[in-house]
């Protein structure tokens, strides 16, 4: 389920089988890596829509979490508990953060969310078939952690 009315309206009636949350994670950075963020943030964001397609009524994805790269990243941190302490309280039993920067990787311990870093695949030159293409190979790997993650914590 998506972050929008009809689907948070679905959402409310339906809870009980909902109980992950995936949280895009974008950095945005300005300057000479301006290009290299964008590519990031559009591989992420197809690759989080075609999961929320392949989980609909298991996950809601929710806006992408954007931060300024150049941000001290005590602060993110800090945000992001904010972020889980209010799923957690929504009853979200899994929290899934999904990005193509690699410093996530060091910080993940201070999560209790899991972190999913995948490098990003640059899209700019591929028709739309082709993006589909090579983000549903992304996707079918990630259904394999997806139901791992849930197996461990029933």
């Amino acid at each position: 389920m998506k972050w929008t009315p009809q689907d948070i309206e679905t959402y409310l009636n339906a809870k009980e089988y909902v109980d992950t949350a995936v949280v895009p994670l974008l950095a945005v950075s300005v300057g000479g890596e301006m290009k290299q963020s964008a590519t990031a943030a559009e591989f992420i964001t197809l690759l989080t829509g075609h999961l929320e397609r392949q989980f609909t009524g298991r996950l809601l994805l929710l806006p992408p979490y954007t931060y300024l790269k150049s941000k001290n990243g005590e602060n993110i941190i800090s945000d992001l508990k904010e972020w889980e302490a209010s799923l957690q309280k929504g009853e979200f039993k899994h929290i899934f953060y999904i990005t193509s920067e690699i410093d996530w990787r060091s910080r993940e311990e201070e999560l209790s969310g899991t972190i999913i870093w995948l490098p990003s695949i640059p899209l700019e030159h591929m028709n739309d078939s082709q993006k589909m293409v090579v983000v549903d190979s992304q996707v079918k790997q990630l259904l394999d952690l997806f139901t791992q993650k849930w197996h461990e914590n029933e």
